[in-house]
């Protein structure tokens, strides 16, 4: 009884010690291994970067792709060791930066069965966003926090805008439809709708517009309307962001789930109740 109490006890002081490595930057060994992974995230996007060059992946393609197996080997025994040392494993694969790590790998192994969706490693660059904890920038965290509790508040309300943006393209475009048709180049009403939509965002392809006097008048219109929709999301965000909490935040992460965020004064996880 005595000695599984002992390797419990081993299995737990290794854990832990891996923890900190991993997710903690307050010790030498945990910020070393933060800043050689942060290193190398880089230098895995610089290499997928340089091979879609063609004159560079003609003569430094071999190596490029060796490089960037041998950095997704890497972050796939770094993902292993993150479930490994966590309390919650399930919890924290399904949190946020669990989630982008799991996506910095993947599109290496697919393309082995699909052709050239290597190219999506680049969703590596999210993984850098470890850097404000690292150099314990809490600050930063602090807005971070304060950024992502504003796009929730502002959800519903941005919600129910688009909702009321895509009823007016649809009805602009059915009405562009019937005034221009087919001869002016709005050949059905999906086709209507992507043009309404274009205009009213105020990109402007260009690439289909209005002949006739009635048609050009209900553009302007489109276009006068456009300015307005556009300032609406961005009121709705700085309202909610003037809002929000502007407590101090700790950079510490938990030792269960992983998640970081909390108040500096925190004692247990807002997300899964462990003690911090």
């Amino acid at each position: 009884m005595a000695k599984r109490e002992e390797e419990r006890i081993a299995v737990a002081s290794w854990r832990g010690t891996l923890y900190e490595v991993i997710f903690e930057a307050d010790t030498p060994f945990g910020k070393t291994f933060d800043v050689v992974l942060l290193v190398c995230i880089l230098l895995s996007i610089v290499a997928v970067l340089l091979e879609s060059v063609a004159e560079i992946a003609e003569v430094y393609g071999t190596a490029l792709r060796a490089a960037e197996w041998t950095f997704t080997i890497l972050f796939t025994i770094e993902y292993l060791l993150r479930l490994i040392s966590v309390g919650r494993p399930l919890r924290y694969a399904l949190s946020f930066f669990g989630l982008v790590d799991l996506l910095a790998i993947v599109p290496t192994y697919f393309s082995l069965v699909i052709a050239g969706s290597q190219s999506l490693i680049v969703i590596r660059a999210l993984r850098l966003l470890r850097v404000f904890r690292v150099l314990k920038l809490a600050h930063f965290v602090g807005e971070a926090r304060m950024l992502r509790a504003a796009l929730r508040a502002s959800s519903t309300k941005i919600v129910v805008f688009l909702g009321t943006v895509l009823t007016l393209v649809l009805i602009i475009g059915a009405f562009m439809y019937l005034i221009e048709g087919e001869e002016g180049g709005f050949t059905s009403i999906p086709q209507s709708i992507y043009w309404a939509i274009v205009t009213m965002t105020t990109v402007g392809y260009g690439d289909i517009s209005p002949q006739t006097v009635a048609g050009k008048a209900l553009a302007s219109l489109v276009m006068i309307l456009g300015y307005g929709i556009i300032a609406v999301p961005t009121g709705i965000v700085t309202v909610e962001i003037a809002a929000a909490s502007r407590l101090p935040v700790s950079t510490q992460a938990c030792p269960a789930c992983g998640s970081g965020g909390h108040d500096a004064d925190a004692k247990y996880c807002k997300y899964c109740a462990s003690q911090l």
